[in-house]
């Protein structure tokens, strides 16, 4: 068995060639780096304790510190042990990747549900709602405790009751691992898995036979957009118009009348 931690990042779909639709769950892969290995002699075990995503040396406590030296790493920002017969191959220092799966691999996702704190058993357990009308006082109650004679000193255990809904760990089995991406660190896996999005999830190889495994069909490859080239369109040339030069029309010269005697 073999496993891995990454991060839920949301949901989405993707497509086959042939048109087929996959709603999956994207899932961060950073490298795992090991910094502590488990053995049978030491310890009683087999595994293998590794950290996830990089944490500043001033934010780490004198413990993390230490683990981080020893592994020759920086300290980290969680850390797991991960169980499983090919994780006793791994080293101090390596790193685990996404593609330790591949795709039509079948595997079971371990995470943390979202908390609702104090809830009713209406929501916290679909109980039926009860008569709103006709004076029934008796809308959202835990129903009756009685039981027949066969619990009287207490309440029956497993008693569907208010309280703390939610935030406990979860594990859904048996999913298909759709897409798996080394390069940019990422696993799809159809369907949803438990968790808040941006929460910390554990991928591990499936523990029930599976008889009949789903196949995955080839994914359409979407390739990145070229953009476009940038042609420079040259700016019009405006010709200017031929100043007409201004005809300067010379009033005719008026000739003087000859002047009259004043004698006559």
């Amino acid at each position: 068995m073999k496993a891995i931690i990454g991060r839920k990042m949301g949901m989405t779909e993707v497509f086959a060639e042939d048109g087929t639709m996959y709603a999956v769950t994207v899932v961060e892969v950073l490298p795992n780096i090991v910094t502590q290995v488990k053995t049978l002699e030491k310890d009683g075990y087999v595994a293998v304790q590794v950290g996830y995503e990089d944490l500043k040396e001033s934010r780490a406590n004198k413990c993390e510190k230490g683990i981080a030296k020893k592994a020759n790493t920086v300290p980290h920002q969680f850390s797991k042990e991960l169980k499983g017969d090919e994780m006793a191959n791994y080293q101090l220092g390596d790193a685990i990747k996404a593609d330790l799966f591949k795709a039509g691999d079948v595997v079971d996702v371990i995470g943390t549900t979202k908390g609702h704190g104090f809830s009713g058993v209406i929501k916290r357990w679909n109980r039926t709602i009860g008569p709103k009308g006709h004076g029934s006082g008796y809308h959202r109650g835990q129903g009756s405790f009685a039981n027949n004679g066969r619990y009287n000193h207490g309440v029956m255990p497993g008693k569907h009751m208010s309280g703390h809904y939610g935030n406990e760990s979860a594990t859904i089995l048996n999913l298909l691992v759709v897409a798996v991406n080394a390069e940019k660190g990422y696993i799809l896996i159809r369907g949803g898995i438990p968790g808040a999005r941006k929460s910390i999830v554990t991928i591990r190889s499936a523990i029930k036979e599976v008889k009949h495994p789903d196949t995955v069909k080839p994914l359409i490859e979407r390739k990145a957009e070229e953009p476009a080239p940038v042609v420079e369109e040259a700016a019009p040339v405006v010709e200017e118009a031929p100043v007409a030069e201004a005809v300067v029309e010379e009033a005719p010269a008026v000739e003087a009348a000859p002047a009259e005697d004043k004698a006559e």
